[in-house]
């Protein structure tokens, strides 16, 4: 399949359903090397505790949100890495073929200890909608299912509905519209490495759109 046939794929699955889910985008040695950085930034110390809500308001709840996360900034050598220059197309693609208006991405990575999770939510801050699709690439390599840590979708008219989980096996992309579904982590018996990220319709500062 093409990069054109995938995006095709998945913006028809954004369209009708609300969410994609394709394991076939990301070949092994991008993930590889996605997660080798993940991990040696871990190291180094250079992960904060997940938030809820805005980051000058927002408050440490583990009970609620249970990962550490470490964005990806623009200076950053891993920011030439080749699956953000396919996201990069990904949001031309819709931009072109839809009109979205999305002027930037954002990403971070995120690790998850045994046993943590994150309840249900939404992917939008509350008075803002600037963030437009939501981007979950997971990076566990040989994942075992009995270990959890499962993506729960739920119908967004029936938010108390489940509409599908996926285990966070090494290459899935999952891709949602952020505003409109329902989403919770499931907790894991294991570390859980991912990389998440939003195309936004507001441009970030010092970052070329």
């Amino acid at each position: 399949m093409t990069d054109a046939d995938t995006y095709t794929e998945l913006i028809h699955l954004l369209n009708r359903q609300g969410w994609a889910v394709i394991d076939t985008v990301v070949p092994a040695p991008w993930q590889a090397g996605l997660l080798a950085q993940a991990r040696q930034w871990w190291a180094a110390g250079q992960f904060t505790v997940g938030e809820i809500g805005r980051s000058d308001t927002g408050a440490h709840q583990p009970t609620i949100r249970g990962d550490s996360i470490c964005w990806v900034r623009p200076d950053a050598d891993i920011a030439a890495h080749p699956f953000f220059a396919w996201m990069r197309q990904f949001r031309r693609v819709l931009n072109e073929d839809y009109g979205m208006g999305l002027r930037s991405q954002e990403f971070h990575f995120a690790r998850y200890d045994a046993g943590a999770g994150y309840k249900k939510h939404i992917d939008q801050h509350r008075g803002t909608d600037h963030r437009k699709v939501s981007i979950v690439l997971y990076l566990n390599p040989d994942w075992d299912a009995r270990d959890g840590g499962e993506l729960c979708l739920y119908d967004p008219y029936r938010p108390e509905v489940e509409i599908q989980r996926f285990a966070p096996v090494g290459g899935r992309l999952a891709v949602f519209v952020s505003g409109v579904m329902p989403h919770q982590v499931m907790p894991a018996q294991a570390t859980r490495w991912s990389l998440t990220g939003w195309l936004r319709t507001d441009p970030i500062p010092g970052v070329p759109e």
